[in-house]
């Protein structure tokens, strides 16, 4: 028996599992958010209107591997564990802000600028090309 979440059963295809209801309402909100922002787990459950940071952290944890899981983060710009350098590499190629590390920091990795990067769910893709473009 494998360590890995089992997905739901269901009518899903391969390309499209069916996941449960309030995960597939976060990995929506995480779709939407446009390259170079992000947005909070508590960003996420306000936006919802439902559940926690936990829940959405949570959710992320078990099905956001094919969700742009590097947008939705910790409240205190801290990277995920684990999967620092691949979040930089994300955050590199979409240009989100980051705030320089400081050399107290383990691993000198630099943490995201929220004031900067926070999406509030408003605005268009263009004035998230136009935030991208000047950063």
């Amino acid at each position: 028996m494998s360590d890995e979440p089992q997905l739901p059963k269901g009518p899903a295809s391969a390309d499209y599992p069916e996941y449960p209801e309030y995960a597939e309402k976060v990995l929506e909100v995480a779709e939407t958010i446009p390259p170079g922002r992000v947005m909070t787990y508590g960003d996420v459950a306000e936006w919802l209107e439902e559940g926690g940071p936990r829940q959405v952290g949570r959710v992320m944890a078990l099905y956001g591997g094919a969700a742009p899981w590097w947008r939705v983060v910790r409240a205190d710009g801290l990277l995920l564990p684990g999967h620092e350098l691949r979040a930089m590499e994300h955050y590199r190629a979409e240009g989100t802000p980051l705030r320089t590390a400081s050399s107290r920091t383990e691993g000198h990795l630099p943490r995201l600028d929220l004031k900067r990067a926070r999406w509030d769910g408003g605005g268009t893709d263009r004035d998230a090309e136009a935030h991208t473009a000047h950063t």
